[in-house]
């Protein structure tokens, strides 16, 4: 008997969380996320439904106020990370954390600028044999310095051009003594010795690796703080054409410049914006990163053309949506235009990465003058709902007519906290 009984109770019992599962307030609690972003000053809007509460932690970051049917606004009082829990007849349930975001305003970019970088240290790009009588050497190789690779002293002294390498080098070679060389691999320093030889050819003292200290290119400014003075662009990481790694800044300027040509995108073939810096005793800005999420420095003023001249919000990341959109960028001279995109898709990304959303481009002229999204156009910022939502970064290489954005607020976070064009030299 009292088996059967604890059966039917244990029936009954399953029977309760099955229905209470599927009722609407539970499923509701179910679904509410486990962050939420809100703004400085500004509010979000928290369905609980039922006879539930929002009730924030001591001394938080933010104030909770019931609303009408079950919703709750959560009101962002300052910068920071809240916690708050859901009660159910007094009984915490489950618990929320909530990021609340500076009352960023930018003034969105588009303008083309030029960009000059020069490396932290010398970077290695490749290996060069150097004849010395019926021999064809290469004495770095030799010393296992490896192409991507940095030098950043020679013989205890700094270098950061080439010529100041090329000198010790010399130097070195007619001591006849080895060089003490330090070197940065996958940001780990370590000491190697190489000996000069004498190139038959060249008339001087080399060690058989080609290096190179700067760059320099053409991208597009995503936006410009005018109250902290500072910038981001490109929307992601300026890397070495021959080695792809990551270029560490020593120092960089930022100039203006102008789009000459674009080749059209087409489907497996990338095209390209080409463009030249103007003006360029006249500098922008400094370069103090380069990061996965683009430039970012100090400017004292943003460039001339821009379409906007007073700051509009920065999105949080969860407030992007599919939907319509605008980029602004350069398709010729100078002059900033704003064109029609639809957001496809956002990524749920709750620490910053830089493929954040899908675009596709369906503004008629864009797509006759550029085929959709093209090299040099990254860093166009991405507006949506009057705000600055991200920055294009990527294109399809199979469709140009879509690509990647990355948001704004990752690179505000950043910068608050096309591709270069290198030369090469032999030492």
């Amino acid at each position: 008997m009292a088996h059967q009984r604890r059966k039917w109770v244990g029936l009954l019992l399953a029977t309760l969380i099955v229905v209470t599962c599927f009722c609407p307030p539970f499923s509701g609690w179910l679904r509410l996320p486990d962050s939420i972003e809100t703004v400085v000053g500004s509010s979000v809007a928290v369905q609980a439904g039922g006879p539930s509460r929002l009730v924030p932690d001591a001394r938080s970051a933010i104030e909770v106020r019931s609303g009408t049917a079950g919703t709750w606004q959560v009101n962002g009082t300052q910068p920071g990370q809240a916690r708050m829990r859901l009660e159910v007849f007094g009984i915490p349930v489950r618990q929320m954390r909530v990021d609340v975001l500076p009352d960023w305003k930018v003034i969105p970019g588009g303008q083309s600028i030029g960009v000059r970088l020069r490396s932290k240290g010398i970077m290695i790009v490749g290996y060069n044999l150097i004849h010395t009588g019926n021999r064809e050497i290469s004495p770095g190789e030799q010393a296992n310095i490896k192409v991507g690779d940095r030098i950043v002293e020679i013989d205890g002294h700094p270098v950061s051009t080439v010529e100041e390498a090329a000198q010790r080098i010399r130097q070195a070679g007619e001591a006849n003594r080895d060089l003490d060389v330090t070197l940065i691999r996958q940001r780990q320093s370590f000491h190697v010795k190489v000996h000069p030889v004498y190139d038959n050819d060249q008339r001087t003292y080399r060690i058989g690796l080609y290096i190179r200290d700067s760059a320099a290119g053409v991208g597009t400014l995503t936006f410009y703080d005018p109250v902290n003075h500072v910038y981001g662009a490109l929307g992601h990481v300026i890397t070495d054409v021959d080695t792809g790694q990551p270029i560490e800044v020593g120092e960089g300027q930022v100039l203006n410049s102008s789009i000459t040509s674009i080749d059209k995108g087409q489907n497996g073939q990338p095209g390209e914006k080409r463009g030249q810096m103007v003006d360029e005793h006249h500098v922008l800005g400094d370069v103090k990163e380069n990061s996965s999420f683009g430039i970012f420095g100090h400017m004292v003023h943003p460039p001339d053309h821009g379409l906007y001249n007073q700051p509009i919000p920065v999105a949080p990341a969860d407030q992007v949506h599919p939907g319509p959109a605008k980029i602004l960028t350069v398709i010729e001279g100078q002059k900033v235009e704003a064109f029609n995109i639809e957001v496809v898709s956002v990524m749920k990304q709750r620490y910053p990465a830089i493929k954040s959303m899908v675009l596709k481009v369906t503004d008629p002229r864009l797509l006759a003058k550029t085929g959709g999204i093209v090299q040099g156009m990254s860093g166009s910022p991405i507006l949506q709902d009057g705000r600055l939502i991200g920055a294009v970064t990527h294109v399809f290489i199979n469709d140009p007519t879509q690509g990647y954005g990355v948001f704004a607020e990752w690179m505000m976070r950043e910068a608050t906290g096309n591709e270069a064009q290198d030369t090469v030299s032999a030492a």
